[in-house]
């Protein structure tokens, strides 16, 4: 019989925390093994309990969910952070990706959405509502890459098994931009063909098996430019 996804709640309103658990305690294959009212409490807290899953807010008094991300992800780097809150903000979602967090969902999410959340980011996939998703590229366009995002693109490439193509790369900045495959085409002055290639390498290279991940990798990694 497979384990239990081990999940940490990081909350700071009693209530939300109950009715998380409520629904998390209700599946078969999870459980609630801690709960945390503050960012701070929750990087002492998981590296004593070492959760699969931590269900983390943004803002909190004792201990802000974003930096408590990425200070976690320091002492558990297997750990899964999905960033759940009421907050619907570009910078958020952008700060979200940068730290580590493999999802972001809003609090109005449906129980099977908050748990199927679980399962997928247990399985290490990413999770970004659509809606969420365009906010992120929308950001990443008005962004401006800092000269260590440019050596960090240089190194992630070179240490991907398969190191990406420079026609590949320039596919792939284009998604990041929101941009069809047909949008893409008529701007590299490349067939449609062609580009589903591409997008179809890169998303092999990075083992992602969609758009919307792929998006997040190249954030995450500094190739939007």
């Amino acid at each position: 019989m497979e384990q239990d996804i081990r999940v940490l709640l990081v909350d700071d309103q009693h209530l939300v925390r109950h009715g998380l658990r409520f629904i998390i305690n209700a599946q078969q294959d999870m459980k609630v093994v801690g709960e945390a009212g503050g960012g701070h409490e929750a990087v002492r807290l998981a590296a004593e309990i070492r959760p699969h899953v931590v269900l983390m807010d943004v803002q909190m008094e004792a201990g802000d969910g974003l930096e408590a991300t990425g200070e976690l992800l320091k002492v558990l780097p297997d750990c899964k952070v999905v960033i759940l809150t009421t907050f619907d903000h570009e910078d958020y979602v952008y700060k979200g990706i940068r730290a580590g967090a493999v999802g972001y969902l809003l609090k109005d999410a449906a129980p099977d959405e908050l748990v199927d959340a679980v399962r997928a980011a247990y399985r290490g996939e990413a999770i970004y509502r659509t809606a969420v998703a365009s906010k992120v590229i929308g950001l990443a366009i008005r962004s401006t890459p800092s000269h260590l995002d440019s050596v960090k693109e240089t190194r992630v490439n070179e240490q991907l098994p398969e190191p990406f193509t420079g026609r590949e790369l320039e596919v792939l900045q284009q998604m990041a931009y929101g941009l069809r495959n047909e949008e893409i085409a008529r701007k590299l002055f490349i067939g449609e063909s062609t580009v589903k290639t591409h997008v179809h390498r890169i998303l092999q290279k990075i083992q992602v098996e969609d758009r919307t991940r792929a998006v997040v990798f190249a954030i995450r990694n500094g190739f939007v430019k």
